[in-house]
C-alpha cells in the first residue's frame, strides 16, 4: 500500500458522523491486540487550554528524560502530527503499516453498517503507535467531553479539566454544570482530578469526581498561579505547592496559559519523579503553534485557534498587554460556533476582514461579517480566501498596528502557511529521478509516469490548500509548463503537495498572472519569486556567506574532542591554531570549549566559559568572523559580550533563549537537526525522507528563531550529520545539498573527519582525503558555509569549486 492510499483510506472515514461512546474504539483496540493496556496514560479535557496543557505536560516530562508520546487534535499541517513520540511526528511509514494492519477490519464493519470514525480510527493509531514504541507516558487530548471521548478507552494514572464554557451543548448538555460533569469523568481512580475550573463548572465537576486538585491565583488553591508579567514574548509565572515552588518563564501567552501551566505542573508531578528544574526547563520549552502566537513585529501580527467566547476574551486580556494602534481582524470560523458571542468578546477592532476557511464546516464570509457589523463599530470586508483576508490586512497595517488571526485553528493554520511553507529546490537530471520527486509527493504512478519528461528543468516542491494548488496547476499547463498534485484527497480539506515543473521563462510568466489572482494572493507569488530565483536582488548584509562558499574554521579547545581533543586547550595553542587558519584563508573561526562526540563528559558553565572567552577576546580584533559553538545561553552571552559574532548551537534551539539571545546582540546563530546531544550511537532513528523529515523538523526551530527577530539571512540551518543519521544517510544529505534550501536560509555543511566516512572503508586516523573531496562537493552542491578541520586544504578545495563554477571569480 502506499501512502496516498493509506492516508485516503484514514480521510474517507470522515463520512462517518461523530458519535458518542467508547465501544467502537475498543473492538478496533482489541484488533491490533488493546496497546491501551499496557500505557501509562494521561487524559487532558476542557474547553479551553488542553492542547496547550497537554504539550507543556509533554515538554517537562520530557525535560525529566522520558519518553513522551502525545495525542492531539486537530492538526495544522499533516495528519500525522496529531500523534507525536519525543516531539516527532507518526512515521508514514508507520501510518501505511497501521491502515494495511486494520483495513480489513474496517472494511468489514463499514459492510454491516458500523465502521470506526476517522477521530474513533486516529484515536487508535496514537495508542497503537504509543505501545510499539513503549512510551513511558501517553498523553491524550480529549476531544469531545469526557464520559463518551474515544480517549477514554484508556485507564489514566493522572487526569485534568482545564476550563468550562457552553460548547457542543447537543452532545454534552445545556448547562455548564451538565458539561462540567461529562468532562469529569476522564478522572482517575487513585488520583485526584486537577482543574482549573471555578464557580458552578468547579462546584459540578466535585460532585463528579469527588477529590480535585484545583489550580488558582488565590492561596487556598492546592497549586497556586501567580503571574508577574511579560518579558518579550515570554511570561513570568510562578508556581507554588503544599511543599513546593518554582518561577519559570512560559512562551506560552496569557494568564490562562499560567493556570494551564499550574495544571501541567500538577499532573507532572502526579505522574513522574519531576524537580523544579525539570519543571522550569520544561515550560519554557513549550511552544505551542496558533495560540497565541506572534510571528511578526511591524505590524503586529498574532494567530489564535479561539473558536468560543470564553477563548476569544483570553485573547483581549492577552492582547491588552501590547502597545498598538489600530486592530485588524482576520477571521473565519466554523459554522456552528457562536459567532456574535466571539464578535463582542474579542478585543475592539478598526478593521475587520471575515473569510471562509478552506473546510466543509466554515462559515460563510458573509454570514460572519453581519456578526461583527451588530457587535462592533469597525469597517467590515469580506474576501474568499484566509491568504486574501490577511495580504488585506497586512497591507491596510501600519508598522505600529496588530493584525489578529482567530476564529477556528483552520483560519490559523492557512493564515500560518505564509510563515511555514516550504519551497523546496530539487535537483532533477534524469527520468528517473523526476518519477522519484513525483512518487514521493505521492501522486499516482500513472501521474508519475506521464508528467516526468516534463520534470528534467525547474521543478519546485511545496504544499498548499486544494484550491490554491488547482489555481498554481491551471495557470503553469496555461504556459506551458507541467504540475503534478497529490493523490490525498479529503474534499478540500488537507493541504497537499504539489510539484511544480516548468523553465525559467514559464516560471516568470507564471508568477506574474498570480500577483493579479485574488484566489491566492500576492503572497504566493512572492515565495514562487524567491524560491526559483526569479527577480530577485541577492542579500547584501556583510555577511561572509553571500559571496559564495564560507569556510569555517573548527577550534577545539576541549581536552576530549572527537578529532584533535587536547591539542589547543591551552590559550597559547589555541591563539597560534587560530592564526594559523586565518592565514590559510578561513572566514570564520568556530570556538568550541565542550565536546559533543558519543561519551563525552558534561562541561560547567563555568569551565566552558573560561576556555572559550579569553579566545575570542583576542580573535574580536581580528579581520575575521568569530563564532562560539555552545549549547548554553550563559556561555553564548559571555561570548558575544568578548566579540563573537555567531552563536553555533547544536541543540537545535533546545533552549528558546539562544535565538532572543541572538536577536539581542543582532549576531547570526546555527540551527542544527539534532536527535541526540551529545551524540548517542545506539539509537535508531526512522526517516521516512531524511532531507524533508529533516527539513519539517527545523522548520519550528528556524521559525521560533525567526519570532526573536532574526531574519532568516542570518539564520543557518545545519542538517546535522552524524547526529541520529546513518552513515548512508549522511551522504543522502551531501548529495542533495541543494534542497534543504527549502527554509530559505544558508546552509552549514558539518562533515569533517567524520564516521560517515567508514562507508567508504575509511576508519578514524584516514578520513583527511575524504574530508577533502566531501568539501569541495558541498560547494559545488551550493553549500554557503564547510565545517571543517583542516583549513589549508579545504580552503583550496571550496576555491576549486567556485572557480569551475565561475573561472572569472579566480583570485577574488
Amino acid at each position: 500500500m502506499r501512502y496516498h492510499e493509506a492516508a485516503n483510506f484514514l480521510f474517507d472515514l470522515r463520512r462517518f458522523s461523530p458519535r458518542p461512546g467508547t465501544e467502537a474504539t475498543r473492538e478496533l483496540l482489541g484488533y491490533v491486540d488493546d496497546p491501551q493496556e499496557s500505557l501509562t496514560a494521561v487524559q487532558i479535557a476542557g474547553s479551553n487550554g488542553k492542547g496547550s496543557t497537554a504539550r507543556m505536560l509533554e515538554t517537562v516530562l520530557r525535560e525529566a528524560g522520558l519518553d513522551v508520546g502525545i495525542y492531539t487534535s486537530p492538526h495544522l499541517d499533516d495528519v500525522r502530527e496529531r500523534a507525536r513520540v519525543n516531539g516527532r511526528k507518526l512515521s508514514k511509514a508507520a501510518l501505511v503499516e497501521f491502515v494495511e494492519r486494520i483495513e480489513p477490519y474496517v472494511t468489514e464493519n463499514a459492510a454491516a453498517g458500523d465502521a470506526p470514525t476517522f477521530f474513533e480510527t486516529l484515536t487508535a493509531m496514537a495508542l497503537w503507535e504509543f505501545g510499539r514504541r513503549e512510551v513511558d507516558v501517553a498523553i491524550l487530548e480529549v476531544g469531545i467531553g469526557g464520559r463518551h471521548d474515544a480517549t477514554s478507552v484508556v485507564d489514566p494514572v493522572a487526569s485534568a479539566v482545564t476550563s468550562i464554557t457552553l460548547e457542543h451543548t447537543d452532545f454534552l448538555g445545556e448547562t455548564i454544570e451538565e458539561i462540567a460533569s461529562d468532562k469529569a469523568a476522564v478522572a482517575p481512580a487513585k488520583a485526584p482530578l486537577v482543574t482549573a475550573a471555578t464557580g458552578d463548572a468547579l462546584a459540578a465537576i466535585r460532585g463528579e469526581a469527588g477529590e480535585v486538585c484545583r489550580v488558582g491565583t488565590d492561596d487556598d488553591a492546592a497549586v497556586t498561579v501567580g503571574a508577574a508579567g511579560r518579558d518579550g514574548l515570554e511570561q513570568l509565572v510562578t508556581l507554588s505547592g503544599t511543599d513546593w515552588a518554582f518561577e519559570a518563564r512560559l512562551p506560552l501567552l496569557g494568564a490562562h496559559q499560567a493556570r494551564n501551566a499550574g495544571v501541567a505542573a500538577a499532573l507532572a508531578r502526579q505522574v513522574a519523579d519531576v524537580d523544579d528544574t525539570d519543571l522550569e526547563g520544561g515550560l519554557r520549552r513549550a511552544t505551542w503553534p496558533g495560540r497565541f502566537e506572534v510571528l511578526d513585529r511591524e505590524p503586529l501580527v498574532v494567530l489564535d485557534g479561539a473558536h468560543n467566547p470564553g477563548g476569544c476574551e483570553q485573547v483581549d486580556e492577552t492582547l491588552s498587554t501590547f502597545e498598538y494602534d489600530d486592530l485588524h481582524l482576520v477571521v473565519g470560523a466554523m459554522c456552528d460556533k457562536d459567532h456574535r458571542g466571539m464578535a463582542a468578546a474579542l478585543p475592539e477592532p478598526d478593521t475587520v476582514i471575515t473569510t471562509r476557511p478552506d473546510v466543509g464546516r466554515a462559515e460563510d464570509a458573509g454570514v460572519l461579517a453581519r456578526a461583527f457589523v451588530i457587535e462592533t463599530d469597525a469597517d467590515v470586508e469580506t474576501r474568499s480566501t484566509v491568504a486574501d483576508a490577511l495580504d488585506l490586512a497586512l497591507e491596510s497595517a501600519g508598522p505600529n498596528d496588530a493584525v489578529l488571526v482567530v476564529g477556528s485553528l483552520y483560519a490559523v493554520r492557512e493564515a500560518r502557511s505564509r510563515w511555514t511553507r516550504p519551497k523546496i529546490p530539487k535537483r532533477v537530471e534524469s527520468l528517473p529521478e523526476a518519477q522519484a520527486v513525483l512518487e514521493d509527493a505521492h501522486v499516482t504512478d500513472t501521474d508519475a509516469w506521464e508528467t516526468r519528461t516534463q520534470g528534467v528543468h525547474r521543478v519546485l516542491k511545496t504544499r498548499l490548500q486544494p484550491r490554491e494548488a488547482r489555481t498554481l496547476e491551471d495557470a503553469l499547463r496555461s504556459v506551458g509548463g507541467e504540475c503534478a498534485v497529490s493523490a490525498v484527497d479529503d474534499s478540500d480539506r488537507e493541504r497537499v503537495d504539489i510539484v511544480l515543473m516548468g523553465t525559467h521563462a514559464q516560471f516568470e510568466r507564471v508568477v506574474g498572472r498570480l500577483d493579479d489572482r485574488a484566489d491566492v494572493g500576492s503572497s504566493l507569488a512572492a515565495e514562487l519569486r524567491e524560491a526559483l530565483s526569479v527577480d530577485t536582488v541577492p542579500n547584501d548584509h556583510g555577511l561572509p556567506w553571500e559571496d559564495g562558499t564560507a569556510v569555517m574554521g573548527i577550534l577545539n579547545v576541549t581536552p576530549d574532542s572527537f578529532h584533535d581533543g587536547g591539542e589547543y586547550d591551552a590559550l597559547a595553542d589555541a591563539l597560534d591554531r587560530a592564526e594559523e587558519m586565518i592565514e590559510a584563508g578561513v572566514d570564520i573561526v568556530d570556538v568550541g570549549g565542550e565536546s559533543t562526540r558519543p561519551g563525552a563528559d558534561p562541561v560547567s558553565v563555568e569551565t566552558e566559559r573560561e576556555r572559550v572567552v579569553p579566545v575570542i577576546e583576542r580573535l574580536a580584533d581580528r579581520d575575521v568572523t568569530v563564532s562560539v559553538d555552545t549549547r548554553k545561553v550563559d556561555v553564548a552571552e559571555a561570548a558575544l559580550e568578548a566579540g563573537a559574532d555567531i552563536l553555533n548551537d547544536v541543540s537545535g534551539l533546545e533552549d528558546p533563549g539562544m535565538a532572543h539571545l541572538a536577536a539581542e546582540h543582532d549576531a547570526s546563530i546555527v540551527v542544527m537537526h539534532s536527535i541526540d546531544t551529545p551524540v548517542d550511537p545506539d539509537h535508531e532513528v526512522h526517516y521516512d525522507d531524511i532531507v524533508e523529515d529533516v527539513l519539517a523538523e527545523l522548520t519550528e526551530r528556524v521559525l521560533l528563531a525567526e519570532k526573536a527577530g532574526l531574519d532568516r539571512s542570518r539564520i543557518l540551518v545545519d542538517p546535522g550529520m552524524g547526529f541520529g543519521k546513518s552513515a548512508a544517510e549522511n551522504f543522502e544529505l551531501l548529495d542533495r545539498l541543494e534542497e534543504l534550501r527549502g527554509l530559505g536560509c544558508p546552509v552549514l555543511i558539518g562533515h569533517s573527519h567524520k564516521s560517515m566516512f567508514g562507508l567508504i572503508g575509511r576508519e578514524a586516523g584516514e578520513r583527511y582525503e575524504p574530508t577533502i573531496a566531501a568539501t569541495a562537493l558541498a560547494a559545488d552542491r551550493g553549500a554557503d558555509v564547510i565545517r571543517v578541520h583542516d583549513a589549508a586544504a579545504n580552503v583550496a578545495a571550496v576555491h576549486v569549486a567556485r572557480t569551475a563554477a565561475d573561472p572569472d571569480s579566480s583570485g577574488k
